[in-house]
């Protein structure tokens, strides 16, 4: 039995995809529920499960008045049926042999979690939106995340974007995290890891995740993303609960400030901010020219991508850093 566990909050805009996906799979209808955990939805999501929740009863929609995806999670959890436990997301599609592929590779791997390659892909195909797209995939953007960059053979990680657990890893190494509005999947992951489990990435099979389309989106998720790694670690005192890679754009934005600040008592500083800058423009302009010419996508669209990227992700780590002393633990 397998019990997929689906948090939603106004999906109008992907849950159609999403769930015509999951009514494609090759997994035995008889052995599958698809627990689909709403956060109180205010938009016609509901509405537009409707006709689906009639015509397929392993589709089940739960209430999440805890609104959050973790709480979601562990709802699903407590009303799941199934010896194996499968999270997956609204904003994304799923080949047929999806969910079949990671239970074999569950118990093929003897793992604690698998999970699929994430491929981004964005609903309107503008400049702007493919570039976004690009830079979301590219190890400039994302860093050594490899289910975002893609592998070619079976590969031990520290993460996957979607997990697929037996019932009892959550049994062994706890449940979802509760306080954790972001990265309660990388942190129990963490905890697995810590625990001696073993997380394998697989390239049988992808999940396809549709991106933000816009830069003020684009930013507004990603300045959330920074914020949330500063407060995950303050949250779960473990600096192992995140990777090297989420501090990164943080580590960037101070080599811009820092020498700012300190050039007001010796002005020489200053060039540092410069050289940290024009390093990183001469960087990101070199990809992007490169990006451009071979996949045929705007140059400065790219540049732009980059850039919302990397200073909303490394300012929202700034601000979470800012925070901690008015953040109760």
């Amino acid at each position: 039995m397998l019990s997929v566990i689906c948090p939603i909050y106004n999906e109008e805009k992907y849950i159609v995809k999403c769930v015509e996906s999951i009514i494609a799979q090759d997994y035995p209808k008889d052995d599958l529920e698809v627990l689909l955990m709403d956060g109180m939805s205010t938009d016609r999501t509901r509405d537009l499960l409707a006709d689906y929740l009639t015509r397929c009863p392993y589709l089940r929609l739960l209430d999440n008045p805890g609104h959050t995806a973790p709480r979601a999670l562990n709802r699903g959890i407590a009303e799941a049926r199934g010896e194996v436990i499968l999270r997956i997301d609204a904003h994304s599609s799923y080949p047929p042999n999806y969910f079949s592929t990671l239970v074999r590779r569950l118990y093929e791997l003897e793992a604690d979690n698998v999970g699929g390659v994430w491929k981004t892909e964005v609903l309107n195909k503008t400049p702007k939106s493919l570039a976004i797209r690009e830079v979301l995939s590219h190890k400039l953007g994302v860093g050594d995340a490899l289910f975002r960059t893609g592998i070619t053979e079976v590969r031990e990680v520290d993460t996957v974007p979607f997990g697929c657990w037996r019932r009892e890893v959550f049994d062994r190494y706890g449940l979802f995290n509760e306080r954790l509005t972001r990265n309660q999947d990388i942190e129990l992951n963490k905890r697995i890891l810590r625990g001696g489990g073993k997380i394998y990435l697989v390239p049988d099979t992808y999940c396809t995740y549709y991106a933000r389309e816009t830069f003020d989106k684009l930013f507004q998720n990603n300045f959330s993303n920074g914020k949330w790694n500063i407060l995950t670690v303050y949250y779960t005192r473990e600096m192992g609960s995140l990777s090297l890679r989420h501090f990164v754009p943080l580590l960037f934005l101070l080599s811009l400030i820092v020498p700012l600040i300190a050039g007001i008592f010796w002005h020489p500083l200053w060039l540092l901010s410069a050289a940290s800058l024009l390093a990183y423009l001469t960087l990101i302009g070199f990809v992007s020219a490169k990006l451009a010419r071979s996949k045929g996508l705007s140059f400065f669209r790219l540049v732009e991508s980059f850039f919302v990227l990397h200073f909303s992700y490394g300012l929202g780590s700034l601000t979470g850093l800012l925070s901690l002393p008015f953040t109760k633990r």
